[in-house]
């Protein structure tokens, strides 16, 4: 079945999140972040969610009805 173009949209945002938030633990983990504790913290809390939410919806839009 091939892949419905907004589904493929919402699949590669979810991936740049998903890099995001793995990128900012990182960052915070390894010590003083480039960006500031607090803005580092603020991406990872929005890239969580959004990951989950991004992906869940690719999936629902490329279900067979």
């Amino acid at each position: 079945m091939p892949m419905q173009p907004l589904a493929g949209v919402f699949l590669g945002l979810a991936c740049l999140l998903g890099i995001a938030a793995t990128g900012s633990v990182f960052e915070l983990s390894y010590g003083e972040p480039d960006l500031g504790v607090l803005t580092t913290r603020l991406i990872l809390a929005a890239c969580l969610p959004g990951t989950l939410i991004s992906l869940l919806v690719a999936i629902r839009l490329n279900k067979a009805s």
